[in-house]
């Protein structure tokens, strides 16, 4: 027998439309299993990276996309940007593991509706994704906290001089190998500066960390 048969036509029309986007497939079992079990979700698709993500939006138009960040080929933060563009009208819920700045403020800064870490509690989640559908925010307590905390600061946090030495390098094209070898330090060291340098400037890759240390002056084309 169809699971939708037992369902009145009313309430079938009021389910929330699920695409879930995770590289983890256990990861996308559990999320399935948890809404499928609810009448008030339809998980219309499931995606294992941003690219796969886009083309099912486009397909299967969800209410809500609950989407991962850190993923192989095209990540969260980019498909979150490029799904806005399309005109979409998904409403995108961040769930990772990640609460860092350079994390968070890309994803909201792209058009993400929410972000909840995936220790959120189920019905937290439920929640969740159902005022997402609404159009509403809803934040986990660490990334409130986080935002909140960015916008009382009075001043950005600086650089520290080893921190712009590492991007100088990474700036000019350096590897994390290359530029450990110029500062007599090991790669691990300079990874952490660079996780460092990426919460301070609010990006989440070299690429972007570069253009901001140029547009905030930080770097100077040409310079040393």
């Amino acid at each position: 027998m169809n699971a939708d048969a037992a369902v009145p036509p009313d309430e079938r029309a009021d389910r929330v439309r699920l695409l879930i986007v995770d590289d983890h497939p256990v990861v996308r079992d559990g999320l399935r299993g948890m809404f499928t079990g609810d009448p008030g979700f339809e998980v219309v698709g499931e995606a294992g990276d941003g690219s796969e993500a886009l083309a099912l939006a486009a397909a299967l138009t969800p209410d809500v996309v609950l989407m991962d960040l850190r993923m192989p080929g095209m990540d969260g933060v980019t498909a979150i940007r490029r799904l806005a563009r399309s005109g979409s009208t998904a409403r995108v819920l961040v769930l990772t593991t990640y609460d860092t700045d350079a994390d968070v403020l890309p994803a909201i800064e792209a058009g993400a509706t929410g972000y909840l870490l995936k220790d959120a509690p189920r019905d937290d989640l439920v929640r969740a994704v159902r005022a997402a559908a609404r159009g509403e925010s809803v934040l986990s307590p660490s990334v409130a906290g986080r935002l909140m905390g960015r916008l009382r600061a009075p001043t950005e946090e600086p650089l520290s001089q080893r921190e712009l030495e590492v991007l100088t390098l990474v700036a000019r094209g350096s590897s994390n190998r290359e530029t450990a070898a110029r500062l007599f330090i090991s790669e691990a060291t300079v990874k952490t500066h660079l996780l460092h340098v990426y919460a301070k400037l609010g990006v989440n890759d070299r690429a972007a960390a570069v253009a901001t240390a140029y547009d905030r002056g930080l770097l100077v084309p040409g310079g040393r």
